[in-house]
């Protein structure tokens, strides 16, 4: 490679870097607890236990959960009903005054009993909330979940660039040379390009699919407007009839045209992810992966008769996949360890980064202080000898 190529990739990756790397520092920190977020909130508390009981139950009516949570909230309107696949013996009910309230009210139900069990802290309390909120969009809604997966495409443009000029530099020293024994600069910077290089692959799975997420409102409004106005074209310009359908019958008519799947969640009319004619059950598999790839299953809210379950199209479908990826909370325990070690090797490589850069400028601060003193020096020596001459 030449060396105005060189300087040209020397170039992408210093300024994308540069740009995005703050940025990708708070989404790797806020990142690190997410990983865990249910074994954090298992330990704050925050983590809802299904009740011992004496003897063993069938699973109730959901009607009778969705009525027991609302005897605390009367007012509200059930929004969402979802259940853990490693915990089916909890409903947990979602109730508001309309879709985009911002006093949501989470309710856990017994499954079992339909009676209500507490009300747990939303998305995991204060704190697991405030993380989710810094890593997914900045407190900024939509606007900043664009902003982020435009730094996104920067990390992914570093990441590349990165890897261009580490080919060359490759060529004179082993791989995984890290020189201890010269400057402290240097040192640093085979650490960051040794590390850069072993977690570029994680590094791009991880920024790609973060970039798919920031991406999701988008993508679940063009399918709402596209695909899914198609399957209800028939119910264009009519007025919602009363919701009037069993939930629980509801769940049994999804469970009939998917056999073998679960329901992970019930959208009630009026929220996004249904319509304002229908309830969104929404089944699942049981395996690791395929338990994060919904199929939507439409019933009518007033008659119970099914609709439709139309497959997902394939950009939902890699929205869905990128999430586990992303986040790697589909592989268990050594999964989740994996992720966080790699988490954590990649502040290293941004942090580092940073450092290179703030030294680079200094020593070129300093290089241009003692050029300038060096020509100063030169250019005072005839003036002296002149002086001297006239003495």
């Amino acid at each position: 490679m030449s060396p105005v190529s060189l300087r040209r990739w020397g170039w992408i990756h210093k300024w994308s870097s540069l740009v995005c790397t703050v940025f990708m520092l708070l989404l790797c920190l806020t990142g690190l607890p997410l990983i865990y977020s249910h074994e954090i909130a298992h330990l704050l508390g925050n983590e809802v236990e299904p009740p011992a009981l004496s003897t063993p139950m069938p699973p109730g009516n959901v009607d009778a959960v969705i009525a027991s949570a609302k005897e605390l909230y009367p007012s509200k309107k059930p929004m969402f009903i979802s259940q853990e696949a490693d915990v089916p013996e909890i409903w947990n009910v979602t109730l508001a005054d309309h879709m985009h309230d911002h006093d949501y009210k989470p309710i856990a139900v017994d499954a079992r009993t339909t009676k209500v069990i507490t009300e747990p802290a939303f998305e995991g309390g204060a704190f697991m909330s405030t993380m989710l909120a810094l890593h997914v969009d900045l407190f900024m809604g939509l606007p900043g979940m664009l902003f982020l997966g435009f730094m996104g495409l920067l990390l992914l443009v570093a990441i590349v660039s990165g890897v261009v000029l580490y080919a060359p530099f490759m060529r004179k020293l082993d791989f995984g040379t890290v020189r201890r024994e010269r400057s402290s600069r240097l040192k640093w910077l085979d650490m960051h390009n040794m590390l850069g290089i072993v977690t570029m692959v994680w590094l791009l799975v991880v920024g790609a699919t973060g970039v798919i997420n920031t991406w999701g409102d988008l993508l679940l409004k063009y399918y709402q407007n596209n695909e899914l106005a198609q399957i209800l074209h028939k119910y264009e310009g009519q007025a919602p009839l009363p919701h009037t359908a069993s939930v629980h019958d509801a769940i049994e008519t999804a469970k009939k045209a998917l056999p073998g799947m679960r329901v992970a969640f019930v959208a009630f009319p009026g929220t996004d992810f249904s319509s304002e004619h229908h309830y969104g059950i929404f089944m699942n598999g049981s395996e690791a992966f395929s338990s994060r790839l919904y199929r939507p299953v439409l019933v009518d809210a007033h008659t119970g008769e099914l609709t439709d379950a139309p497959e997902l199209p394939w950009y939902l479908t890699a929205l869905l996949v990128s999430q586990p990826l992303h986040f790697g909370d589909y592989g268990g325990q050594p999964l989740k360890l994996l992720w966080a070690l790699l988490d954590i090797a990649t502040i290293v490589i941004l942090a580092t980064g940073l450092y290179l850069w703030l030294k680079r400028g200094k020593a070129a601060k300093a290089a241009a202080k003692a050029e300038a003193a060096k020509t100063m020096t030169a250019g005072d020596v005839p003036a002296l000898a002149r002086g001297q001459e006239a003495s």
